[in-house]
């Protein structure tokens, strides 16, 4: 009787599509196949799906796109038994910054000090002492980020159509961390800005232990094993801003071998029912 790897199948966002492909990505990829797994990816939007006849096919399913659709259907396949990397609740728990905040608060993480409301005139005395950052709940990539110095500004904001964490605004002493962790190998990149404060790119550093120890925390709380962290270094230290699964490890080629061997740990976990599947003699020479 011979044997084939398992089958991997990536669940991609639009943006990492082969017109612009991620090139961590695409070395994950290539270390896979070299070592005989067989991989498959795809991009919920670029498909036409029935969610009743979506079913579990593979061995392993790698949950790279943050997308509703592709988060929605990864829940169909949670509910079929399928094997997610990262696991499909933790994934929808990272999405609600609400829930995030509190969790990573109560386990003694530090993040800035945080409100949530629905009335932002509620917010006149909190802005009167500190600048504020607002977010909403499940934003992603910046997009609707409102930063508020003084109370005046409160009424320059839209009313918000979906709910909002409202944190302190912490000041960095250097550009913004962007940490990303795998397993229990920690990466970090320092952004740079030019004068205008747009950014211009990612640049490797090292990580302190501080930055590692509060990197693999994050991990602890969120039952995540390959996440990413933006933090600010505070006066009084790091400070966790955002904490979102399976990152982009952008600027850290060093970061995708590490990747394939966290993904081939994962699979030979269950192994064999997940290490090798038998197939018969036609199937093996096909």
């Amino acid at each position: 009787m011979k044997y084939r790897r398992a089958r991997l199948y990536f669940m991609l966002a639009f943006r990492n599509n082969l017109r612009s492909p991620n090139p961590v990505l695409v070395a994950v990829f290539d270390i896979l196949k070299a070592r005989g797994f067989q991989v498959e990816i795809g991009i919920a939007e670029e498909m036409l799906l029935r969610p009743e006849e979506l079913s579990v096919r593979h061995d392993l399913y790698i949950l790279k796109s943050h997308t509703d659709l592709w988060l929605s259907l990864a829940g169909v396949l949670h509910q079929q038994g399928a094997r997610l990397l990262n696991p499909y609740l933790p994934c929808v728990a990272a999405q609600n910054k609400i829930m995030t905040a509190r969790r990573l608060r109560a386990a003694g993480v530090p993040i800035p000090r945080s409100w949530v409301t629905g009335n932002l005139n509620l917010l006149n005395g909190v802005a009167a002492q500190m600048p504020l950052v607002m977010k909403p709940f499940d934003g992603r990539r910046g997009n609707g980020v409102h930063i508020v110095n003084e109370p005046g500004e409160l009424a320059l904001v839209p009313l918000p159509r979906r709910p909002v964490l409202v944190q302190e605004f912490v000041p960095g002493r250097a550009g913004e961390l962007k940490v990303a962790v795998v397993g229990s190998q920690v990466f970090a990149s320092r952004i740079n800005t030019d004068g205008h404060g747009r950014q211009t790119q990612r640049v490797p550093c090292p990580v302190s232990p501080e930055v590692r120890r509060i990197a693999l925390r994050c991990g602890e709380v969120s039952g995540l094993s390959l996440y990413g962290l933006d933090l600010i270094e505070g006066i009084g230290g790091p400070v966790v801003i955002d904490l979102n699964y399976f990152p982009s490890y952008k600027g850290l080629p060093e970061a995708a071998p590490a990747i394939a061997d966290h993904i081939e740990s994962y699979v030979d976990a269950d192994f064999p029912r997940l290490g090798f599947t038998e197939v018969g003699e036609e199937a093996a020479a096909s």
